[in-house]
């Protein structure tokens, strides 16, 4: 019993794994990363602890994040009422307007620097196959199927940089209109920027803005990764299938 207490101190205050099910943050991160997130970087909330259990009042000892920041929040919850855990980056804070031109974020009325750089591949397996993968971005690289995206780095005021993607022209996502960061919340992308559904979009499309408490935490370090053709019952594959050099990347 004081095990559990201690973990569920841990797991809501302090540090708590997360698992990254989808595309949306790739170049940084693959479906199959497991990664941790730091709890107290913005306070807390109801969504700090789990099934957000509603034993915290509003949002204590908040702070805002920083642009660039990736952040697991609580997402809107569906139809039924059910919400998931979601992960993508801080570009908007409060009184920021934000805007998407030709693919190039404008952020308070100023283009953020988009450099070409080396294309993003990875390699087709389990946890990312030609069903993620469009089939004009599908290629063989020494004999293995990859997928191929154009690479950009964005650089943010302050100097802080990232890796993004994107596939070619999609207007619905590199033309929009202008957003207003209202107080309380922050506007939030997906490094893949045309397969992420962010605050460029409203539910249940996308997440529209977010209010600050229902951030969980802060992105840390990642502390494995697999491919996803491991088979339970066959133990050394736990290991082929593991993609070692992501472990132990930080943010």
């Amino acid at each position: 019993m004081k095990l559990a207490v201690v973990v569920l101190l841990f797991r809501s205050f302090i540090f708590s794994p997360f698992s990254i099910p989808s595309q949306s943050m790739l170049p940084r991160l693959y479906i199959g990363d497991y990664l941790f997130i730091s709890k107290w970087n913005y306070g807390y909330s109801r969504h700090s602890l789990p099934f957000s259990v509603p034993l915290i009042p509003g949002r204590i000892f908040g702070r805002d994040p920083t642009r660039g920041d990736v952040v697991v929040f609580r997402g809107p919850a569906d139809p039924a009422g059910h919400a998931n855990d979601v992960i993508k980056r801080v570009i908007g804070l409060p009184g920021d307007t934000i805007q998407m031109r030709s693919g190039q974020v404008i952020l308070n009325g100023t283009a953020i620097p988009k450099e070409r750089v080396a294309d993003f591949t990875i390699p087709l397996t389990p946890n990312y196959s030609g069903s993620e993968c469009p089939a004009q971005f599908q290629q063989v690289d020494a004999g293995k199927p990859i997928c191929r995206y154009q690479r950009f780095r964005e650089t943010l005021p302050g100097g802080r940089s990232y890796f993004v993607l994107d596939r070619g022209e999609m207007p619905v996502a590199d033309e929009t209109s202008l957003y207003s960061v209202p107080a309380g919340h922050v506007f939030v992308m997906g490094d893949n920027r045309d397969d992420s559904g962010d605050s460029r979009f409203e539910p249940p499309q996308g997440m529209g803005m977010v209010p600050m408490e229902r951030i969980e935490g802060k992105a840390v370090v990642s502390f494995f990764s697999t491919d996803g053709s491991a088979n339970w019952f066959l133990p050394w594959t736990w290991f082929s299938a593991a993609r070692w050099s992501r472990i132990g990347e930080g943010f």
